[in-house]
């Protein structure tokens, strides 16, 4: 039997921060309002960066910090929602950058759920037997698509991309447990880059380029369904929230976590965040907070410590896997 197992993990940001003091001087906003209410103070915004050169920067530093050399690689997966192109994919961009000219690659798009769901298909490639390793990124430049004149969105996100190294090489299964869910009926709550129809046999529609979204339902959506969805995954481990080392979520709003671990009656000191460094950043923000968690020895990639992983985000989207690590 194969099995996968997550052998690095690492993360890039732009260099750029900008603090809510910053913002404050943009638009009618203070650091404490932006704080008080979502945890955010500061974010990394790009100096020029895109999507995939972050994605690379990642792919360049898994590689570095294993033994697996680039075209060893089988496969590259980035999940994002702020992609260079629609073609070529930004995992083929990533694939070009470091050379890894025997692996195939290609985006995926599950907004903040991204990683999640990226990371569920390619630990099923590889436990298929048919692959041995790959990466796995999420990556974003939110920052191309907010309108910078918008209080309610443009205090919330950031850029950057963290990603892992699967490799066959694991003694047992990887994930234990997982739910992935959709609900697309609630979808116009939280959207992007609506790119109009025209063609010469139709009338132009309006384009809606900018990121918009209903922050109450969005709110409501994650501290009424998430939550549920964590348990239920928990449930089918057979285990308690008692057993599980860490809880690693979305990074988007502190207020959230503290709500989803009071419902779920677990310690929220299980519950890392980041947020206050980075904002959200989508689909990277729960690969660039598993990287910092391995980089200061809280999580150790030892195959003994339990990890709930959830995204959740445009779709809607949610889901959990819960992962030996």
């Amino acid at each position: 039997m194969v099995f996968a197992k997550i052998t690095a993990a690492a993360h890039a940001v732009p260099e750029r921060v900008v603090s809510n003091d910053d913002l404050s001087q943009m638009m009618d906003t203070s650091d404490e309002w932006i704080f008080s209410r979502t945890g955010i103070k500061r974010r990394h915004l790009s100096a020029g960066e895109n999507t995939s050169d972050l994605a690379a920067q990642v792919a360049e530093k898994l590689l570095s910090d294993s033994t697996v050399k680039a075209e060893d690689l089988d496969f590259i997966i980035v999940a994002t929602i702020t992609a260079d192109s629609a073609m070529p994919s930004t995992a083929a961009r990533v694939q070009a950058e470091i050379g890894a000219v025997n692996a195939f690659a290609y985006d995926l798009t599950a907004a903040c759920s991204g990683f999640v769901f990226a990371l569920a298909q390619a630990e099923k490639l590889i436990s298929s037997g048919a692959y041995a390793r790959g990466i796995v990124i999420g990556a974003e430049v939110l920052s191309k698509v907010i309108d910078w004149s918008d209080r309610s969105t443009a205090v919330l996100f950031g850029d950057g991309a963290g990603g892992v190294l699967l490799e066959n090489t694991g003694k047992q299964p990887m994930i234990l447990a997982e739910k992935l869910q959709t609900d697309g009926s609630r979808g116009n709550s939280l959207t992007s880059n609506l790119t109009a129809l025209s063609n010469p046999f139709v009338s132009a529609q309006e384009e809606d380029f900018y990121l918009k979204m209903d922050g109450r339902s969005i709110f409501d959506f994650a501290v009424r369904d998430v939550p549920k969805n964590i348990a239920a995954t928990v449930e089918l481990t057979g285990q308690s929230n008692d057993e599980i080392d860490y809880f690693l979520l979305h990074q988007a709003n502190s207020r959230i976590l503290d709500k989803m671990a009071k419902k779920l009656g677990a310690d929220r000191e299980k519950f890392l965040q980041n947020m206050e460094e980075y904002g959200n950043t989508s689909a990277a923000s729960i690969p660039i907070l598993l990287s910092e968690a391995v980089k200061s020895g809280k999580i150790l990639l030892e195959d003994k410590q339990k990890v709930v992983l959830t995204g959740f985000g445009g779709g809607l989207t949610w889901g959990t896997l819960i992962i030996n690590i």
